[in-house]
This record gives C-alpha cells, structure tokens and sequence, in this order.
C-alpha cells in the first residue's frame, strides 16, 4: 500500500474459521490461535488523513460505506492496517477497543535472514552478539532493533534490515522519528544526476552558440555586443540622430500664410500690416 491508507481485513468464509469469526483478541490468545494474514482476505483498500486514528477510520467507514466497500460492517475479528507515511500497522477490532497485531503483515524472511527470534547474531565491524528485540514493518519490508546480548541497554542500538545491512548505528531512542525517517530514505533515496550528465550553468548567449538557433547569426550582426546575444534580436545599440537646426515656429506660421495669400490671391497679413505702417509713417 502507499502512503496514507487503509485496508479492511476480514475472516476468509471457510468452515474451519467459523470459530474465530466475532471473537476477542483474548480469546484466541488464551487458546493460542494466532492472528495472521493467511486467515484473511482484504474487503477494502482506501485512503486516509496522515495521522488518522484507527477508531477515526472505523467510524468514517460505519458512517459513509463506500459503494466498493465488499465485507460486511467492521465489528470483532476484523483486523485494520494503517499505512501512515510508509509505516505499516496492524490493529485487532475488539470489542471496545483495538489491539496492535505486530505479526498480522510479518513477511518470512528468506534463509539466512532476521527474524523477530534472532539471537546470537554478529553484526560485522562489531564485537559481541546482538538479538532482535523490536522490529517494524514499513512499505512491506523488515526492520529490526538490535540490542547487545552482552551489554544490554548499556550499548547503542543497531537497526538492521531483514537481510542484515546496517541502516542506523547507533540509537538509544528505538524506532523514533528520526530513525523512522532513515528508513524512509533508505527505500527512496535521493536520485543524483551521473558527473557525465552535469553541464556548467551557461549565459543565454553561450545557450544560443551552443543550440544552433538561427536568431544567432541574425544577432550576431546586430547586436552591439557579444553579451547581448540571447535569442531576442532586440538589443541593437540606438541610432546617432543627426542634429538639426531649430526652427522657428513663427517663421513657418509667416510661411504658412504667405502659401495661404499666395493661392486666394490676397495679401499676406504681415505684408498689408507693414504697408499700413509706411503710410502711417507719410
């Protein structure tokens, strides 16, 4: 299962499991019937909030079944699996409550492997002998939390996968978030380009020589400098303007009337003035 979900686990209807079908986790344990996946099958897979309870999970089921949804209502013997972030929990319905199942999802271990019973185990690079003494299953793997058979708790715990290999050395704490969270990047770790594949980071100008883009030699005659070369044929130096003389805007407003007076046959306004002045002057 990914991360946040849920599956609903219920007794497979076979006529030798009719005498574990609505019974206490007490009851089977005191008859030493245990609780494991073979007697099951999953009615229901479906997703959840990240740190949703299994009570909060039963209750959004019993309110709102989903039209898939193939078992009947939860109730007694029906096991809950959790999938919170990667980490896989299994939880007995009782009655009133819900009772952790650490076995329920427990993966054989192929030979030569760890199992939740390895003692006598030597872990290379270390003296002495450890045994499993927690373990934890995540994303369908594993985990084991090795304690120093000779110096007990006076050592740092070792987390070991199921085929040996050290993840974590060294922690007082057991499977607490951080160690939690080494795990998580064991089974995803980080992808890294190869040396091969990393190219210096290039200018726009040097990404544009490099591609072949046509706009290059386009820019090229253009622009004013190498530096400007960037696919957009835009960064031309500005053109000299050449400097012209001012003009004088009442000698074109004499201009414009003379062309005026010229084409209606009258006399310019500034000349009739000017004649009217030499009169005066007589």
């Amino acid at each position: 299962m990914s991360t946040s979900q849920f599956a609903v686990y219920q007794l497979k209807r076979k006529p030798e499991l009719r005498n574990f079908l609505y019974r206490t986790y007490e009851e089977l344990a005191q008859e030493q019937i245990p609780v494991q996946v073979g007697n099951y099958e999953q009615v229901y897979i479906g997703t959840m909030k990240p740190g949703e309870t299994p009570e909060q999970v039963k209750k959004n089921i019993d309110q709102r079944q989903p039209h898939n949804y193939k078992g009947h209502a939860i109730s007694t013997s029906d096991v809950l699996v959790l999938n919170d972030n990667g980490e896989t929990i299994a939880y007995y319905v009782n009655k009133n409550s819900f009772v952790v199942v650490p076995d329920f999802m427990r993966i054989p271990s192929s030979s030569g492997g760890l199992t939740k019973n390895t003692a006598g185990y030597e872990i290379s690079g270390k003296g002495g002998t450890w045994e499993v003494v927690d373990y934890i299953l995540m994303e369908g793997k594993n985990f084991f939390l090795m304690e120093h058979e000779q110096h007990g708790k006076d050592v740092a715990y070792v987390v070991l996968d199921q085929n040996g290999k050290v993840l974590v050395d060294g922690t007082y704490n057991g499977f607490d978030d951080e160690v939690k969270q080494k795990i998580r990047d064991y089974l995803h770790p980080p992808t890294q380009d190869s040396p091969d594949k990393q190219k210096p980071k290039l200018e726009n100008w040097q990404k544009y020589l490099e591609n072949g883009e046509y706009l290059r030699s386009a820019e090229m005659t253009e622009e004013a400098n190498y530096n400007m070369i960037d696919g957009l044929n835009n960064n031309a130096a500005p053109k000299k303007e050449k400097k012209r003389p001012k003009e004088s805007v009442l000698a074109k407003l004499h201009q414009k009337e003379k062309e005026i007076a010229r084409r209606s046959g009258k006399k310019a306004m500034q000349e009739i003035m000017g004649q009217d002045m030499e009169r005066a002057k007589k």
